[in-house]
């Protein structure tokens, strides 16, 4: 136990270590979360030209759009969608930002523009709720099946994938229930995707040297003589480090849940993520899919560690351990676009490399002739590629400890 105590607390009291918690905690939760919830991405808005032109008003413009949009809840009937719309169109007369600001202009658009794109006109420059005629927005259930559809036939989906997803869609419950969505659509679709690469990158800052380091401080020689020697020091090295790895990602997120409950509370915690994206196909609620998010955010974690502190044994160096775990995430990043589906779809597996919100997409793996709905691999090929990598890591180190 001491030991432990004395690596965690050595661990912490690198100034790389220190500096890097700080600027991940001001990053995600400072910049991405507090000033986005009152400032950049909530604050109310004079202009389109920069979120910065939003005023610092975030917190009571959210109580006024979760209050406006109350009058809507409920079943997303044919009937709801056509009042919606011309509730905005009624907004909008003055040309006003503040006058129909309140509207849930963004998700009402993307539902339109969806399911009756016969109605768009190329030649008219605004969105398409602003000239649409309410009384053509009818057969909403029929026209999302049919959306659907169309969707999977052009997006490559072979007919087991096919029958695969809407086998699952039939499970959704119509009619879908509408809550306020642009706070929900921030935290599943933005927010927790955007601190995959953070964390991975300052992970790698705090980690990469656990093996490594000892090469570079020259102190294999006084481990050697030590009554504990490279054994347990490698176990509790692997310890430490999973431990940092969690204390890091209770820091980050449990600060980033106090912020969502302080800003956008639990409403409409039962909003099916149909409306977040209207064509996915998970039988899900916008607190599910967040809750799967932050479990994916915790084992990539964990893969993530596993994998850095192979790379930091398998190398003496800090720089090229550091390098090596960062091109880990960033390589396969780089490449993607340039390799097949297939190719693709392996590289996503990778901690960090792959997506969270995979639960709103029709991505699908065929394993031993069964089809896998992706974020079910997602969720825990990463953190397996970790604890396979922990035997190798405290194995290779032993062994170049001995030469």
């Amino acid at each position: 136990m001491e030991l432990f105590k004395y690596e965690h607390r050595k661990l912490w009291r690198r100034k790389s270590v220190q500096i890097g918690v700080l600027l991940c905690f001001l990053y995600i939760v400072i910049f991405g979360g507090l000033l986005s919830y009152q400032w950049f991405t909530f604050g109310s808005q004079d202009d389109f030209t920069s979120s910065f032109g939003n005023n610092f008003d975030g917190y009571s413009n959210i109580r006024q759009k979760q209050e406006y949009a109350k009058q809507w809840e409920g079943d997303l009937t044919d009937e709801t969608l056509q009042e919606m719309v011309k509730d905005y169109q009624a907004q909008v007369q003055n040309d006003e930002i503040s006058d129909y600001e309140m509207t849930d202009w963004k998700s009402l658009n993307s539902w339109v523009k969806i399911l009756w794109p016969e109605l768009e006109k190329a030649d008219e420059p605004y969105l398409m709720i602003r000239y649409v005629d309410p009384t053509q927005l009818t057969n909403f259930e029929e026209r999302r099946e049919k959306a659907l559809e169309n969707f999977l036939d052009i997006n490559w989906q072979t007919d087991k994938e096919k029958e695969y997803f809407l086998n699952m869609d039939e499970e959704v419950e119509f009619p879908l229930q509408y809550r306020w969505t642009e706070g929900w659509a921030f935290i599943t679709s933005d927010f927790i995707s955007g601190c995959g690469v953070v964390f991975a990158i300052f992970l790698a800052i705090a980690i990469a040297p656990a093996f490594s380091g000892e090469w570079h401080n020259n102190t294999k020689a006084l481990i050697s003589t030590t009554k504990n020697g490279w054994r347990k020091l490698a176990g509790i090295k692997v310890l430490v480090s999973l431990l940092f790895a969690l204390e890091l990602y209770a820091i980050i997120v449990f600060s980033s849940i106090f912020l969502q409950i302080v800003f956008l509370g639990t409403g409409g915690a039962d909003m099916p993520i149909q409306c977040i994206k209207l064509i996915a196909t998970a039988p899900w609620t916008v607190l599910q899919a967040e809750i799967y998010e932050y479990a994916y955010l915790l084992l990539a974690t964990l893969g993530y560690t596993g994998i850095i502190l192979l790379c930091s044994a398998l190398t003496r160096s800090n720089y090229a351990s550091l390098l090596l775990s960062l091109a880990i995430v960033f390589v396969p990043m780089s490449i993607a676009q340039f390799l097949p589906l297939w190719g693709q779809k392996v590289l996503e597996l990778v901690p960090f490399v792959g997506d969270p919100t995979d639960i709103f997409r029709t991505n699908a793996y065929s394993l031993f002739g069964k089809t896998i709905w992706s974020p079910y691999l997602l969720l825990t090929i990463p953190v397996t590629l970790g604890i396979v990598s922990l035997p190798f890591a405290i194995r290779v180190w032993a062994k170049r400890s001995k030469i």
